[in-house]
């Protein structure tokens, strides 16, 4: 298996990365992919991917970090890029909920960034939340020169889903389609097609059923495997086998 997206530059896992990437391997998932939000978490996924061989990441800038964007930014992309276990742009998008930064902000930094995946020819890993609107008028916007990419975390609606994969787009499953309460999401889990779909943790945040309430960590995408496996009514061997190309692919591992 490999766990999609995950923090585990996140200083919750502060002197604890390795012990982590044990028990991710006893779990029977031997890859995981590191996700940026800032200079700084970009640059610390860099050490673990130099540190670790298992290890992969994307670096860029979150819409919660989207006022501290410059151009000088771009220039740093260009030599985090040159490292050889990263592999795309992310995590970028617009986050309306928290609003941690200013929308115009979020909109044109997000731009600037898909713009650059493309120009580049990496992967974009996409984060949204309550902008599915706006966020599909950029891509909407950049139609004829969109990078390939996966909305991680996916917790829209079934119309949205439809509409990310028409862009040509992955969608990544989290802890939340175990959650008891997520009918709507576990529908779209049950549409999404088995060679457009990815499993995350997007850890330590989401723990899938039974570990709510626990710091998620990468060894329990299991879960999150098995709870999709069992909603498409297929073995969770022939999931993990899928999603495992699905990832290769899509990051060229």
């Amino acid at each position: 298996m490999i766990d999609s997206h995950c923090h585990l530059e996140d200083n919750r896992f502060a002197g604890e990365v390795e012990q982590a990437l044990t028990r991710m391997r006893e779990a029977g998932v031997d890859r995981c992919i590191l996700a940026g939000s800032d200079r700084e978490t970009s640059e610390r996924i860099i050490k673990l991917t130099r540190q670790y061989e298992n290890v992969y990441g994307v670096v860029g800038v979150h819409p919660h970090e989207a006022k501290f964007f410059t151009e000088e930014t771009l220039l740093l992309m260009d030599l985090w890029l040159t490292q050889p276990r990263i592999k795309g742009v992310g995590e970028i998008g617009l986050d309306y909920y928290y609003d941690h930064s200013p929308r115009d902000v979020q909109r044109d930094v997000f731009a600037a960034q898909l713009a650059y995946a493309y120009r580049n020819g990496v992967p974009a890993v996409f984060h949204v939340r309550d902008a599915h609107g706006e966020f599909t008028d950029i891509l909407h916007a950049h139609k004829n020169s969109l990078p390939k990419g996966v909305m991680h975390c996916y917790t829209g609606s079934l119309e949205s889903a439809k509409a990310y994969l028409n862009f040509g787009f992955y969608i990544s499953f989290s802890g939340s389609v175990t959650f008891q309460n997520a009918i709507n999401l576990q529908e779209v889990a049950r549409f999404v097609p088995l060679d457009r779909l990815l499993v995350e943790t997007d850890s330590p945040y989401l723990a899938p059923v039974p570990m709510r309430g626990k710091r998620n960590e990468p060894a329990y995408v299991r879960f999150v495997a098995e709870k999709v496996a069992e909603l498409k009514g297929i073995p969770v061997d022939a999931l993990t086998a899928q999603t495992d190309q699905n990832a290769v692919c899509l990051f060229g591992l």
